[in-house]
């Protein structure tokens, strides 16, 4: 049973959060920019455990990199990651309408429209924790293509209610992940659109697929819903590019439900297609991934976990 919360401490950390954001929109982007690559270098520097873990993950995925890029990387990682929270605290100003051609470039687009006009059949829409994961939906829902994005809910009440407030501002809804299982195929049946943060560690009975060499627990369900219900499954990013809040929208793969329909393990082909697909977008901009994220955490059986808990 789950320990019961302290609301006074819960809204206190609301009110603390409300204080950053108001902070945030008392400065221009650039500013903030500055702050958080500040903030990022002081993560690295002094949070001892997730440092250790970003270093180790890129040391294995690029055992070629000399220990300074290696470090670099890491660093530019943890600056990312603090990068996001300043844009999602921004998104609902930049991202409109009017002003959305401003801040984002299409990549490979094509496809993906031309199944989201004709709406033959649902979609799944993936991604992973790279760059600005939450801008994909957010622009979607803003050029009147909405999806239901999975997501796991924040313990704070206070502060989940504000997240999805964000997130839902353009009509983007929110899904807890606990409660999915119930609703994504009745959206995919009547042709919508669901997304999927697919990097996920899917602990000990999760499919294991190879990531940059190693193999990776990875979610089950999402190969299994496509097959049921027929669907593509669209592989996008939200990559950071060098202009204050500017981000290249693009696709790395549309999988199409004719490409596994003659597999002889069709659910291991789809997993494994999607992971190579978002390894790929990592490896292009490796700087922009949340290594320090326990993507490895589990391992298959037979195989001794990481020394020292860091995978």
């Amino acid at each position: 049973m789950a320990k019961p919360r302290n609301k006074h401490v819960d809204y206190l950390q609301y009110v603390g959060m409300r204080l950053f954001v108001m902070f945030v929109h008392m400065f221009s982007l650039r500013a903030n920019y500055r702050v958080a690559a500040i903030i990022g270098d002081l993560l690295f520097k002094f949070d001892r455990r997730h440092r250790t873990r970003a270093v180790e993950h890129i040391r294995r995925s690029f055992p070629a990199w000399s220990e300074d890029r290696i470090r670099r990387v890491a660093r530019a990682s943890l600056r990312s990651l603090v990068y996001l929270g300043v844009e999602f605290v921004y998104t609902p100003r930049l991202l409109r309408v009017e002003t959305w051609r401003k801040c984002i470039r299409l990549v490979n687009m094509g496809r993906t429209i031309e199944l989201l006009l004709r709406r033959d059949s649902g979609i799944i829409f993936l991604t992973g924790h790279f760059g600005n994961w939450e801008i994909a939906g957010y622009m979607m829902a803003v050029l009147g293509f909405p999806t239901v994005s999975v997501a796991r809910r924040l313990d704070n009440p206070y502060i989940d209610r504000y997240v999805i407030g964000i997130r839902e501002k353009t009509g983007q809804a929110i899904l807890d992940k606990k409660g999915a299982s119930s609703v994504v195929p009745d959206v995919l049946a009547s042709k919508g659109a669901v997304g999927f943060i697919a990097d996920q560690d899917a602990g000990k009975r999760g499919m294991f697929v190879d990531f940059f060499g190693r193999k990776a627990s990875t979610f089950k369900t999402i190969a299994l819903v496509a097959m049921e219900y027929r669907v593509p499954v669209v592989v996008g990013y939200g990559k950071r590019l060098e202009k204050d809040a500017a981000f290249e929208v693009g696709i790395e793969r549309v999988i199409m439900p004719d490409e596994w329909q003659n597999r002889d393990d069709p659910s291991f082909w789809i997993t494994q297609e999607f992971t190579w697909a978002l390894e790929r977008v990592i490896r292009r901009d490796p700087e922009q991934y949340l290594w320090a994220h326990r993507r490895w955490k589990h391992r298959p059986k037979g195989e001794e976990p990481a020394p020292g808990g860091i995978a």
